[in-house]
């Protein structure tokens, strides 16, 4: 028999490609925009409009004409043009959306812009899904086969392209689409939107970017996957300001290292005294290279080999050889002695044991979001418990630590003593020193290989000597007069007794619960304070928890009962309770599986780009291969199996992937596809399954199941901040045992015949 609609599983390929790579194109528009938790706000709620346009077809039967499929596809191919422009272009502040209602509609107008775009793919999805419900196993295989090419597609057009090329750009699919299954007028308009988005491109870098008066001239700008760099010019110096949040200068120097020497060029937090107790070679390590002065001062300090680890590739091409910077840096990136390494640092450090002479951080930031869709608010791992323990077996037997950052100290000094005592050092507080630089606003961590004497205590860096720099203040031990005392007490009592007296979250981070940034504290939220909202929970403001349950909020009150009207409507037929919950349980449980591998592998595989592409193609593509085969299986197989997996991870794969961590970038991103390939496999089942007990009521399981992977997703987060990642990861395990136990020990719909 015909099809009703002419080449369905391309149309589902094509339309599943661009949503999901536009998710994430937008993730990183917005995230560089207006920082990353405002991203996750209205990303999350426009992923809502997925489903809630399967719940349109099914409350409204015109809609459900199978002659309509183009015109979905082809407003949805519009929308996804427009939206990002508009919406940047809005004057939306959102640290004011609470303050005035001005400000509120823009916000909320830019949340209906998104969700728009949203609900018409939701539409046009649920319309195939419906129409084609018998062939689902061969349908939704398309559907994950496109997510799955559409994240790869998405990272290397933003990498090859740029960002806001590629958000014109994947408009693209959708228009093809609409225009395979369209009418004569759809085609034209598909094309018309088509040609259109070409031609857009020449004016992309201005569309796709928020009006702002910036500091200084902008004489360069990239925006790849990683981040927006921009270059800054000003009266002597160049700097590179990142996601419109970090900043990080480009020294300039004449290549003269001994000049530099005998100058003594002034740097923040200089930590030449230590470096000049040590007798021969001197072996020096940056975490977070950025524009090179960590190198700078590691050879004006003596450093004979420096390894300058950035994670963020377009920044060392700026100084590396034949990068625009390069001259103007005194090409220190080409000198003898100096290793340039694009890598996490903390993947970087876990290779080397007894090493490192000096390891050096200097405001290193984990609050620039990594392209990992909406649904993570991104972390990495430098700053956790065991990232202590790593950098404490990295130095040499005389090495140091220097570690300075504006906002974590307090979090950071818990960390390094439970993880000194981790690495088995028996007094840990007596290899630490804490200072405060109260002219900048910023603390600075020494740790010793072996334990610190009061000498190097009192002249480890330059500022330490009179004339030399900013003041720098002594925090622990012996608190100068004046000094905060708050360091102090958490050697001295601990980190618990001493957290009611802090602003802050200071409760130490680990490698399970990384979560560094999120420092607020439910006892801060005040009405008050909701007037003109920091974007950064440095003073203790929950701005992460606010937002999470703001979504949470709004799918629970709003979209979960608008998912149950078709009950009241009488047009639920063929789902019923058990259905209903069958299908969210599996969305619930393959997004809080998703969210928390992107997070956990980061810290294997180390660049969150590249963490996100290896788990979610490996996760999309298996679930692909595994939905055509999900009629070969018993009911139960598919479900027992992800338990048994997400059992093995909790057990042994943390140790697998620890013993494997000294191997290069390429063999642990392989290693990390045979451990989720097998799992994806069967996550593709639990979907095709259902809708084959329900036949044409799968725009309804369509509907549920995107609802539930949104407060899913916002919700495991809070398990996350809460519990860590081995706890949410258990939560989507229960998940899956639920809706093993509706399909195989309840009536999951009827086999209602297939609607024409």
């Amino acid at each position: 028999m015909r099809h009703p609609l002419p080449r369905p599983h391309l149309v589902v390929f094509l339309a599943s490609f661009s949503l999901l790579s536009l998710e994430l194109a937008w993730t990183r528009i917005f995230s560089a925009e207006f920082f990353y938790m405002f991203a996750f706000l209205i990303l999350s709620l426009a992923v809502l409009g997925l489903g809630l346009g399967g719940l349109l077809l099914r409350l409204v039967p015109r809609l459900q004409a199978p002659e309509r499929l183009g015109l979905y596809l082809v407003i949805t191919a519009g929308l996804t043009l427009v939206c990002p422009p508009l919406i940047l272009h809005l004057g939306l502040d959102f640290t004011k959306a609470l303050a005035t209602w001005a400000m509120f509609g823009r916000l909320v107008l830019a949340v209906l812009l998104l969700q728009a775009a949203y609900a018409s793919g939701g539409l046009a999805l649920a319309l195939l899904f419906r129409t084609h419900a018998g062939d689902m196993p061969r349908l939704y295989r398309a559907d994950l086969l496109g997510a799955a090419l559409g994240v790869t597609g998405a990272l290397l057009l933003m990498n090859g392209v740029g960002t806001p090329a590629t958000t014109l750009l994947l408009a693209q699919p959708l228009a093809w689409a609409a225009f395979l299954v369209g009418g004569r007028a759809v085609k034209g308009a598909a094309a018309l939107t088509a040609v259109a988005g070409l031609a857009l491109l020449p004016f992309a870098p201005r569309l796709i970017a928020k009006p702002r008066k910036e500091r200084a001239p902008v004489i360069l700008r990239h925006w790849d996957a990683m981040a927006l760099l921009k270059v800054l010019q000003g009266d002597g110096y160049r700097a590179i300001n990142i996601d419109n949040t970090a900043n990080t200068p480009i020294n300039a120097f004449d290549g003269d290292v001994e000049g530099l020497r005998r100058r003594q060029e002034p740097f923040m937090v200089d930590p030449s005294p230590l470096m000049a107790r040590m007798d021969g070679a001197r072996t020096f390590l940056s975490i977070g290279a950025g524009g090179g002065g960590d190198v700078l001062m590691a050879l004006q300090a003596g450093a004979t080999e420096i390894h300058a680890v950035e994670v963020n590739p377009a920044i060392n091409r700026l100084l590396a050889r034949g990068g625009p910077y390069a001259e103007y840096s005194g090409r220190i990136y080409e000198r003898p002695g100096v290793r340039v390494v694009t890598e996490d640092a903390r993947a970087y450090t876990r290779r080397f044991a007894d090493r490192f002479d000096v390891i050096y951080s200097l405001s290193s930031n984990t609050f620039a979001a990594l392209a990992s869709g909406a649904f993570a608010l991104a972390e990495n791992y430098i700053f956790t418990t065991e990232a202590f323990s790593d950098y404490y077996r990295a130095l040499s037997p005389r090495g140091y630590l220097v570690m300075e950052h504006q906002f974590y100290m307090p979090r950071i000094l818990g960390e390094a003593l439970d993880g000194l005592a981790r690495a088995g050092v028996a007094d840990p507080a007596r290899h630490i020193a804490v200072y405060a630089l109260p002219g900048l606003r910023r603390q600075v961590i020494l740790v010793g290989k072996a334990p610190l004497d009061p000498d190097t205590v009192r002249h480890a860096f330059r500022a330490l000597e009179p004339g030399n720099g900013p003041a720098m203040q002594r925090l622990y031990p012996d608190p100068e007069p004046g000094a905060s005392r708050l360091m102090a007490d958490i050697v001295a009592l601990g980190w618990r007794k001493a957290a009611p007296g802090a602003a802050t979250d200071i409760s130490p981070c680990t490698d399970d619960r990384p979560f560094i940034a999120q420092q607020g504290l439910m006892r801060n939220l005040k009405p008050r304070s909701l007037g003109a909202i920091e974007p950064m929970e440095v003073r203790g403001y929950p701005l992460s928890k606010l937002i999470i349950l703001a979504v949470i909020a709004v799918a629970l009150v709003i979209v979960v009962p608008l998912n149950l009207l078709p009950c009241r409507s009488g047009t639920g037929g063929g789902l019923g309770a058990g259905g209903w919950l069958y299908f969210f349980a599996i969305g619930a449980g393959f997004m809080v599986v998703e969210v928390v591998l992107i997070q956990k592998y980061t810290l294997f595989i180390g660049p969150g780009a590249y963490t996100l592409a290896v788990i979610l193609f490996t996760l999309l593509l298996g679930s692909g291969i595994g939905s055509r085969h999900a009629e070969a299986f018993r009911d139960s197989t598919p479900f027992l199996a992800i338990l048994a997996w997400i059992a093995l991870d909790l057990v042994l794969f943390g140790r697998i992937t620890r013993a494997a961590a000294v191997l290069p970038m390429l063999p642990r991103a392989l290693l990390t596809v045979a451990l989720v390939a097998p799992l994806g496999f069967f996550m593709g089942m639990p979907f095709p399954k259902g809708a084959l007990r329900v036949r044409s009521a799968i725009d309804w399981g369509f509907a549920v199941n995107g609802a539930a992977s949104v407060l899913a997703s916002a919700g495991i987060m809070l398990v996350s901040f809460a519990w860590g990642f081995r706890a949410a990861l258990a939560a989507g395990a229960l998940a899956y045992l639920v809706a093993m136990l509706l399909l195989t020990r309840t009536r999951v719909g009827t086999a209602a015949p297939q609607e024409p």
